[in-house]
């Protein structure tokens, strides 16, 4: 009995030592992995994440940091939290963002953490409802390039599905028609352009004549404006001494009309003393006449009929 308590008494001691060690290693693995390692939450929304596996890799400028510890969906099916672990020597800010980057040949993809120049305050606030601080979601060039791409397919699919309806029968019979026309209507422009050519030819010739003509109509005109230059000197002497002449005639003009004048004046006056003659001697002979033809008045004298006025 007391052998059997013995071996109870050392079996248990043993076990509870070995629970001891078990429980100081986890501590010690827990503890120090928390305090060497910082953990983060990421939700992604917008990028995909395939290829991406619980362990992958958290890197910075390429240089593995950390590793992806969990990957659970959200209430939202297009809405994924993943909890990564990462160097506590790593600064990660408030302005750093998640992006999934995917090895080309292996399809396995990694989480890159960017954190722009001017990086803002270290990133330690957990939000409410959250376990850990939460990395905000950035842009994935990829996937960018991808939905470019994606976006030229679809564009390709369309211009290609309207090419298709274009090119149906009918469109094809009257696109057929439409370049026959085109090559008649080339025809005739080709034509049209051949006549134009000798039509310019000629127009050159024109022109080219016209400048001769008016290099002769030049000359001529400077000849003549040589051989006038005399002429015009001589006009204008000629001028200059019918304006003399004619200046002369003027003031012998004023002269003449001047004595016309006064010729007029004296022979107005000499006529009206004449006039004044030739009325008395009409009197008087008037009263020659009237004596003739009284006899008796003649001899006696006039009667007091015959009398005028204050005659005696």
């Amino acid at each position: 009995m007391e052998a059997e308590a013995r071996y109870t008494f050392v079996g248990a001691a043993i076990l509870v030592l070995l629970a001891a060690v078990a429980a100081g290693l986890f501590w010690l693995q827990d503890f120090g992995s928390r305090r060497d390692f910082s953990y983060y939450t990421i939700f992604f929304e917008h990028q995909s994440l395939d290829g991406l596996q619980l362990g992958g890799d958290v890197a910075v400028r390429g240089i593995k940091v950390g590793r992806v510890e969990d990957i659970a969906l959200t209430e939202s099916v297009n809405r994924v939290r993943v909890t990564v672990r990462v160097d506590r020597r790593v600064p990660v800010s408030q302005d750093t963002v998640a992006i999934v980057t995917r090895n080309l040949i292996t399809g396995i993809a990694s989480i890159n953490l960017v954190t722009p120049a001017n990086a803002g305050f270290p990133l330690v606030e957990v939000p409410p409802g959250a376990t850990y601080p939460v990395i905000a979601e950035g842009e994935s060039d990829a996937d960018n390039l991808t939905g470019r791409f994606s976006q030229v397919g679809d564009l390709a699919a369309e211009a290609i599905n309207n090419l298709n309806r274009a090119f149906r029968a009918e469109n094809r019979e009257a696109m057929g028609e439409a370049l026959r026309n085109l090559r008649d209507l080339t025809a005739g422009l080709n034509k049209r352009l051949v006549t134009l050519d000798h039509t310019m030819a000629a127009f050159d010739r024109a022109v080219t004549s016209v400048g001769r003509a008016s290099d002769r109509i030049a000359s001529a005109a400077e000849l003549a404006g040589r051989n006038i230059e005399p002429a015009l000197a001589d006009a204008q002497a000629a001028l200059q001494a019918m304006t003399s002449a004619a200046q002369s005639l003027e003031r012998e003009s004023k002269g003449i009309a001047a004595s016309i004048d006064r010729a007029s004046d004296a022979t107005d006056d000499d006529l009206t003393v004449i006039a004044m003659e030739l009325r008395s001697s009409v009197e008087a002979f008037n009263r020659a006449l009237d004596r003739f033809r009284d006899p008796a008045s003649a001899l006696l004298g006039p009667s007091k009929e015959q009398l005028g006025p204050g005659e005696h």
